[in-house]
């Protein structure tokens, strides 16, 4: 496969693992964070893997931080490979410390932006999709504008907090400063493109992306949410909300 189709092609199976942990495993998990992602990379059928910490998604930075949770982000070759995540030595790492967990099975809808030099879902064409939708957004920050870039956060992580049809948010980041993301789950798109692109504090903050320069880097990917797998209240997921496959996606 040529160096074009391997960042064009999209993944058929992309999956997001999340475990809770005891605060006495944290030592632990820190110690996974540093041994571990060339591991997960290295799996059979992985074409691109993220081990992440976690905050609450209201602010960034180690005071954001939870440290009882954790999670992992891969994109499959297919989801026979995807089934042996569990089996394999760092999915039996992770669950013997885990006194909770849940994995999201997602399909790229659409994908714009890089993750370390890569286009990890490919370049999907949209389509509509029944159900659920997780937005994914990551970013490396420019050390000298970060500072502009917290100060932003705050009244866009509050609007989004009582944003109709949320269902689950959280931060994720690689390091904890200048290696930002965060997760949401929504009740449908119509949901998500009403937040992203109607509400005035996230509108705000997109409008000065481009002329605050926050981000070396960044990526923004929208998925189908196929399937909710174990125990939602790891994720934070809304009573309620319901985690049913994703139907119609194209």
């Amino acid at each position: 496969m040529s160096e074009r189709s391997e960042r064009t092609t999209v993944p058929e199976l992309v999956t997001l693992h999340v475990w809770r942990i005891p605060r006495t495993a944290v030592p632990g998990a820190l110690w996974r964070m540093a041994v571990h992602p060339g591991r997960l990379r290295r799996l059979p059928g992985v074409r691109f893997a993220k081990l992440l910490g976690t905050g609450t998604g209201t602010g960034f930075g180690p005071g954001d931080a939870d440290l009882t949770r954790w999670a992992a982000l891969l994109v499959w070759d297919s989801p026979t490979a995807a089934a042996g995540f569990d089996a394999s030595p760092v999915g039996r790492s992770w669950a013997r410390i885990a006194h909770a967990a849940a994995r999201v099975d997602l399909c790229p809808l659409t994908s714009r932006g890089e993750w370390s030099g890569q286009r990890p879902f490919g370049e999907p064409s949209g389509g509509r999709v029944d159900g659920p939708v997780l937005a994914l957004t990551r970013a490396r920050l420019r050390a000298r504008r970060a500072v502009t870039f917290w100060r932003a956060v705050p009244p866009v992580a509050a609007a989004l907090h009582v944003a109709p049809g949320l269902l689950a948010r959280f931060g994720v980041g690689e390091a904890p400063l200048g290696w930002q993301g965060t997760v949401s789950a929504w009740r449908d798109s119509a949901d998500l493109v009403a937040f992203a692109y109607r509400h005035p504090e996230h509108r705000a903050a997109i409008t000065r992306t481009p002329t605050e320069g926050w981000y070396a880097e960044e990526l923004f990917a929208r998925f189908a949410v196929r399937n909710v797998v174990g125990d939602r209240t790891v994720l934070g997921w809304a009573a309620g909300g319901t985690p049913e496959t994703a139907r119609g996606h194209a």
